[in-house]
């Protein structure tokens, strides 16, 4: 059987409402919204490669521009029920500048006003990073309430959050910390309910009781523990290595006593005394107080370890790693090893987590390396985290640009239960509408996850 035909037999719901998937990379929206009954008359995207592994599993091109479709919005963009947007996070990014609106990125939340105000879809579903929340951000959240306020959109003061590793497997989540923004909104020029709801979902928010800290980032992993493209190499291996002996020898040092919580800097390891001389010296006069806290910290390690501390130095060569690699960011509790722990080989340090949950799936490096498969996470494992099914076919690009669509993605079971919910909150303002109702009929014959309808029959 051939992938489009799965793709074909994994959709078996009639389609009962219409979207438009904005900014759609490789179609996170689209499976979600076609998996609840919705049909996507409409998909814009930029990027070519992106496009292109689109179009091979929807069978739709969506290679375009969205800013000059806007401006002839009736010749381009058809009206639809339901308009879904991750419009581009990099202007409220902790990794980029952080310029907001100020950066022409962010303006491309106007040509989204522009679809709304030619056709007032019924619903709104748009997509951002956690910072777009932010203190420093806060300007540009209000201009996005107000503008969507301006045209009859009944949507809440605050944003809605959601994290995949919050939702139980049953509910489609999946072993990854990826709190996102998300801004629900429904059409409501009549006022049928008051304009000022609680968001569908918060921070931090307990969903059916289901903790966390119970999912085991196996239950997504291949068998193989050799895939193409995601071994160590040498360094890393080595860079590893000496920080595992390192943990193992710091234990035996000191049985019961947990490892520190604080980043361990080797390039700043001197006893309490030379800190204290250097102080006194005015040495560090210009180190901000957060530095200066974990400055002591690594002094009152180093002293209190240091002949293990000096004979490991030498024993591994560390001042011949690189600088980042002489950090360690201890983040994994009772965890025995290195080995049994998801590491990540970040610029801030080598950050070792349980094998638990993942962080966050980014559109660089960093892909989060597996202790146990001693690999990096494969493309199939990253499609897995964001809630793709295994017949989702992303053709012959090389990892890089898998990896890059995958990080620059939306979460499948975030989307599906963040519309769920929304649509249940606001369904006194759908019922009123034939487009509303028809939306609401798929959410009621609406499984609890999107896996039960993208799984091939």
């Amino acid at each position: 059987m051939t992938t489009s035909a799965r793709v074909c037999e994994a959709m078996p719901m009639p389609a009962q409402f219409t979207f438009a998937d904005l900014f759609a990379g490789i179609g996170g929206f689209h499976a979600a919204l076609t998996a609840l009954g919705g049909k996507c008359t409409y998909a814009v995207e930029i990027d070519d490669a992106a496009a292109k592994v689109y179009e091979r599993n929807w069978h739709m091109n969506p290679l375009g521009d969205i800013t000059k479709h806007t401006n002839d919005v009736t010749a381009h963009i058809p009206p639809v029920d339901v308009l879904c947007a991750g419009f581009p996070c990099q202007p409220f990014s902790k990794s980029g500048a952080q310029r907001g609106m100020d950066e022409a990125r962010g303006t491309l939340f106007f040509h989204i006003m522009e679809v709304v105000r030619a056709h007032h879809p019924q619903v709104l579903i748009l997509e951002n990073v956690r910072n777009l929340a932010g203190p420093r951000h806060r300007h540009e959240w209000d201009v996005i309430i107000k503008q969507l306020r301006a045209e009859h959109y009944r949507v809440a003061d605050t944003p809605a959050i959601l994290s995949p590793h919050q939702l139980p497997p049953e509910r489609g989540g999946r072993p990854q910390v990826r709190e996102r923004v998300f801004i629900t909104a429904t059409y409501d020029p009549t006022g049928v309910l008051p304009n000022h709801p609680e968001p569908v979902f918060t921070s931090k928010q307990v969903i059916d009781s289901f903790d966390p800290h119970t999912w085991n980032i196996a239950d997504i992993l291949l068998d193989d523990d050799h895939v193409g493209g995601c071994e160590l190499s040498r360094d890393e291996i080595s860079w590893i290595d000496a920080w595992d002996n390192w943990v193992a020898s710091y234990r035996s040092l000191n049985p019961g006593v947990r490892l520190p919580g604080f980043p361990i800097w080797v390039d700043h390891w001197r006893t309490e005394d030379d800190l204290r001389d250097m102080i006194n010296a005015g040495q560090c006069d210009d180190v901000p107080a957060w530095k200066m806290n974990f400055l002591k910290k690594n002094a009152a390690l180093f002293t209190a370890n240091e002949e293990m501390c000096r004979s490991w130095m030498a024993a591994h060569d560390v001042n011949s790693f690189p600088p980042s690699r002489r950090k360690l960011e201890w983040q994994a509790g009772l965890t025995p090893s290195l080995w049994d722990a998801l590491i990540q080989l970040r610029p801030s340090g080598v950050r070792v987590k349980p094998p638990t949950y993942v962080p966050a799936l980014v559109a660089i490096t960093q892909t989060s390396i597996v202790g146990p498969k001693r690999r990096r996470l494969a493309p199939r494992e990253t499609a897995r985290l964001q809630g793709l099914p295994d017949w989702f076919d992303f053709g012959p690009q090389g990892s890089p640009a898998t990896y890059k669509q995958l990080g620059n993605g939306v979460n499948i079971g975030a989307v599906w239960n963040v519309i769920i919910e929304h649509c249940r909150r606001d369904e006194a303002i759908l019922a009123t509408t034939e487009s509303g109702r028809a939306i609401l009929a798929c959410i009621e014959d609406a499984p609890p996850s999107p896996d039960q309808r993208l799984l091939p029959h």
